[in-house]
């Protein structure tokens, strides 16, 4: 049963792109045309205004949490071409690195797995994704995909650090492989790899008629697969499935909608998807044991409503 807790009110004088919580789920992150990203302690239900972070000169589009072994740092993007990750240091908020290397709006931010150490990526209207890494010594070493996705890349995930069926290495761990999944305006969501501190395309995965808006791959905590989710324009989420033995995808379509499907986002064992679109629905999905998708909740934007039930198609 899934019901609407909390409502927050964030006080932004325009409307709000992305919100997401830390990953102990005590505080809470939004960033708005207004220009400004806020971030609440939301902790035993009630809200409380930490800071407002000011640094960006156009709309903010996505905000994203890193791991807390780093501390509280935020990663955000916009349409003024930034990239800034803040950090809060004895209570206080402020920028620790501002990166403005695209050549147009940088629309999706994403934290590795904490066992790479500190990485960003980022993917831009420009079509190039960035992967911006902390050297440990206050500096940053900067990859740069170019022409990842023709006419501009609207969303980036990373894969787990460990997936399905890896190789092992000489001590008999798993090896440990930086990938990326994107999605953009080309209709195609694509998956790279870095190998020797160069990226490059593993695979491209078509299946959309129209814009890619988001997509995410799926934690592996104790699954078979390798699993991503994306949704487009076209209405449709598509999952794509790997079982690690070769490098061939399969993918089947979750569910047609009925307005554009804007945003995906796994729960931390990756067997929930939530999808939020312009229905002004969240619904969540599961897969069954026969392998079919059903939603299994609806939930009505700003209505506290929730509607229980199972669609198939």
């Amino acid at each position: 049963m899934v019901s609407v807790i909390n409502s927050i009110d964030t006080a932004h004088e325009d409307m709000i792109h992305d919100a997401q919580l830390d990953y102990y789920g005590t505080k809470l992150a939004t960033c708005s045309s207004d220009r400004s990203i806020k971030i609440f302690d939301v902790k035993s239900g009630q809200q409380t205004l930490i800071t407002n972070l000011l640094g960006h000169e156009g709309p903010v589009w996505q905000v994203a949490w890193a791991h807390p072994m780093f501390g509280n740092i935020l990663a955000s993007c916009g349409y003024d071409r930034k990239v800034i990750i803040w950090k809060e240091s004895n209570g206080t908020w402020g920028k620790l690195y501002e990166y403005s290397n695209h050549d147009s709006s940088v629309n999706s931010v994403c934290f590795s797995s904490h066992e790479f150490g500190l990485n960003l990526a980022c993917g831009s209207s420009d079509g190039s994704i960035s992967v911006i890494s902390s050297t440990g010594d206050g500096n940053w070493d900067i990859k740069k995909i170019n022409n990842a996705h023709t006419i501009g890349c609207n969303a980036v995930s990373w894969a787990p650090a460990v997936t399905p069926n890896s190789l092992m290495d000489h001590s008999g761990r798993p090896q440990m492989v930086k990938r990326l999944v994107s999605g953009g305006c080309d209709n195609l969501v694509k998956i790279y790899r870095e190998e020797d501190g160069q990226w490059s395309e593993e695979q491209k995965l078509e299946g959309h008629s129209d814009w890619v808006r988001d997509c995410a791959w799926a934690p592996s905590i104790g699954l078979p697969k390798s699993i991503i989710a994306s949704c487009s324009q076209d209405c449709r989420v598509i999952i794509w499935t790997n079982d690690g033995t070769s490098n061939n995808w399969s993918s089947k379509v979750l569910h047609k909608f009925n307005d554009v499907v804007w945003h995906l986002s796994w729960s931390i064992t990756g067997n929930i998807l939530a999808v939020s679109g312009g229905d002004n629905k969240v619904s969540l999905w599961k897969e069954s044991v026969e392998g079919q998708w059903v939603c299994i909740s609806d939930v009505n934007k700003g209505q506290g409503q929730v509607t229980e039930g199972q669609k198939t198609s």
